[in-house]
């Protein structure tokens, strides 16, 4: 009949078969089989002994024929969620080479890490490689900058950045060997799925799969975790913790044996009470009350390393716990749970087949929360189940197993393409010195790599469905380095100075090996780079190049020493207030020049403080006159200069000082002018009322007269 469902659920210390009838809105338990292993076949949820899992799963299907009255050819069964492994790995890129600009480059390193995990993988051993495990799910923990948490990575600046991620792989065996045993058994597996999957499925409705809850299926070796957000299974666990150690603690206290044991705990656990007798021989009663006070530190244990292992997956305590499996039974562990995840009590409960909002209730079947996991497994691997896809990525064809739906990036995860390895490489960097000090100038960013779907832009986060194309190519490598001298440097604001009654901006100036270039040079490879900001009057001379038209000096040679004539000088005048060349100059101020005259041969005598010639004082005609003679003899290659000769700069020049010159009467006329327009007759010429002649000496204060005959 097309709506008769047999499942089987295969535990590690039993197999447990039901049948079930799905109409479109509900579900009827038809009939129902568990029968125990007959030795340690399974372990941790995978097959170790295929033919004597075998031969439960014969006798399970046996049972079910005969009460159910057909054959059973097709069968729905579920990979253990004990089998998966969960691995933590990281990942680190250097962001001065390779920038997280966007989203997409987050998920790179997301999958880097995830990668990462898949390598751990191998490298613990659980299979010969890390291509052997199917990943069926990951959690980011945190990102990390510079090695602090970090809440987004995207557009960060720093050295480096990491991702931290919990991974979840289903290893190849444990699939393969489940469909082998089923296979020997004479039967046909029509779906998969996996228990966590089942469970939730069926407790959790569509509406409701957005909350962060978890399941723990509670067995007898271990107890299983799934977690559920936004709408699918995020993440799963395991921890190798469950029933079987409250059973050796109650065998520990009373002195049973292990299957003794593991009766007395379940029919507590139902009943209050019972009866037992020890290995001793010795019986006694054992009430529920002194059960949990004998056992409450095993429990305290389970339900810390449970809640501990939710915490670790999660990264936080969840919304809720929902609670399957025999060992949900052992008495307080849900109150315990709750305790330990900070939780009320309310938010973790165990929850049995009478949850399951479908199942018509039958007082004939049993309830609680053992049978939730099988049941769930008859629906869900009908519904959802798990499939191979087949895709193509880089002409290479490989199969995913699909617990979700399939991206991109869980393509590049199963062929073992490393993300990373497609960036371009960073450009070539150019090293230089500037002034004085080692720069190194990074080359341009590598660029991302690009992923086609079926010929298509796409990105890791595409959907993917069978048969489809991918094509992973390698991105641009980066540009060698290119940079101005402005860019380098950085920008700096310009000054204006007046000149002139025109303004003039000075900026930056800049030498690249020895040479002046200007700020749009490209800066290449071993430049020698040196700059300066232009702020001082010399600046502004040099950079306008009016050097040429101020004499900031006026050297010449005078008996083989140099002295510098200041009167040959331009003065300089910044607001008004005179400079020199080493004067810093601001933003609107006023700079002015003084044109300097031209030097003589006078100048140089009042520069070295002597007197340019011998004088006395006389009088003539009762009106006083100087007389001078020159006290030195100045000449430039034997050439004679007088007081008025112009000079030029380091002009070459001999001083001699003369001797003492004597006065004559004759000496006067030089100085004096004679009106002759009247004169008629003779004359005579008187020094000190002397009669003299024209070659009479004459000193310091004398009186002279000319006198004309009538």
């Amino acid at each position: 009949m097309e709506n008769i469902i047999f499942a089987l659920d295969i535990g590690t210390r039993s197999v447990t078969g039901v049948i079930v009838k799905k109409d479109e809105d509900s579900i009827q338990l038809i009939d129902y089989c568990m029968i125990e292993h007959e030795a340690r076949s399974m372990r941790d949820g995978q097959i170790h002994d295929v033919p004597a899992v075998t031969a439960t799963i014969k006798k399970v299907k046996k049972s079910l024929e005969i009460s159910y009255g057909s054959p059973l050819h097709k069968v729905c069964v579920a990979a253990a969620g004990r089998s998966l492994k969960t691995i933590e790995a990281s990942a680190t890129i250097d962001l001065t080479k390779f920038p997280i600009k966007n989203e997409e480059d987050v998920k790179h390193l997301e999958l880097a890490a995830l990668q990462a995990a898949q390598e751990k993988l191998g490298a613990k051993k659980y299979a010969d490689s890390y291509q052997n495990y199917h990943c069926v799910g990951y959690s980011l923990l945190y990102y990390k900058l510079d090695k602090e948490r970090i809440g987004s990575l995207i557009k960060q600046t720093g050295n480096e950045a990491s991702a931290e991620v919990i991974a979840t792989f289903l290893p190849k065996v444990v699939v393969e060997s489940l469909l082998t045993a089923v296979k020997m058994a004479n039967l046909e597996v029509e779906a998969m799925t996996l228990e966590p999957i089942a469970a939730l499925h069926v407790l959790i409705p569509e509406s409701m799969r957005r909350l962060n809850v978890v399941l723990v299926d509670i067995g007898a070796g271990t107890s299983d975790i799934a977690i559920t957000e936004h709408g699918t299974v995020v993440s799963y666990g395991m921890v190798p913790l469950a029933g079987d150690e409250i059973t050796e603690a109650l065998s520990d206290q009373y002195l049973l044996d292990f299957p003794e044991a593991e009766k007395v705990k379940r029919k507590v656990v139902l009943e209050n009470e019972t009866e037992i007798e020890d290995i001793l021989g010795f019986t006694s009663t054992i009430t529920y009350d002194a059960f949990v006070d004998h056992i409450k530190d095993e429990i305290n244990r389970l339900a810390t390393v449970i809640a501990e292992e939710i915490k670790k997956l999660n990264g936080k305590a969840p919304r809720a716990v929902m609670l399957v499996g025999g060992g949900s039974l052992t008495p307080t562990i849900a109150n315990e749970i709750a305790v330990n995840l900070n939780l009320p009590p309310n938010r973790v409960a165990i929850r049995g087949v009478e949850a399951i909002q479908q199942l018509q209730p039958n007082a004939a079947f049993p309830s609680g929360p053992i049978f939730v996991t099988p049941i769930g497994i008859a629906i869900t691997a009908k519904e959802r189940p798990v499939q191979y896809t087949e895709i193509i990525i880089n002409e290479e064809t490989i199969r995913l197993f699909e617990v979700n739906e399939q991206t991109i990036g869980d393509a590049l995860i199963q062929a073992g393409l490393k993300i990373h390895n497609y960036y371009g490489k960073p450009g070539i960097a150019a090293m230089i010195k500037v002034n004085g000090k080692e720069v190194t100038i990074p080359g341009g960013f590598g660029e991302s790599p690009t992923i086609y779907l079926n010929d298509k832009p796409a990105t890791t986060e595409t959907r993917i469905k069978q048969m489809d194309v991918i094509k992973l190519e390698k991105g641009r490598d980066g540009d060698a380095a290119a940079i101005t001298l402005e860019e380098l440097i950085g920008e700096t604001e310009p000054i204006r100075v007046k000149f002139n009654d025109t303004f003039y901006s000075l900026g930056t100036k800049y030498t690249v090996n020895g040479k002046p270039k200007s700020p749009s040079y490209y800066v290449q490879d071993k430049d020698d780079i040196h700059w300066s900001r232009l702020e001082s009057v010399q600046d502004f001379l040099d950079y306008y190049e009016l050097r040429k038209d101020v004499n900031l000096e006026f050297p010449i040679i005078v008996n083989q020493k140099k002295i510098d004539l200041p009167v040959g000088k331009t003065t300089i005048l910044v607001n008004d207030k005179e400079a020199t060349t080493e004067t810093v100059l601001h933003d609107g101020d006023e700079l002015k020049f003084t044109s300097a005259k031209t030097p003589t041969v006078k100048d140089i005598f009042e520069y070295l403080g002597k007197s340019d010639s011998y004088s006395i004082q006389v009088t003539f005609n009762k009106e006083p006159v100087s007389l001078y003679k020159p006290a030195y003899m100045v000449t430039n290659m034997e050439k004679i200069l007088h007081n008025d000769s112009e000079l030029h700069p380091y002009i070459r020049l001999t001083m001699k000082e003369r001797e003492t010159p004597s006065f004559v009467f004759q000496d006067v006329f030089r100085h004096v002018a004679l009106d002759l327009t009247h004169a008629t007759g003779n004359f005579k010429l008187y020094c000190n009322d002397e009669r003299a002649g024209f070659d009479t000496p004459i000193h310091d204060r004398d009186a002279l007269a000319i006198v004309w005959d009538d």
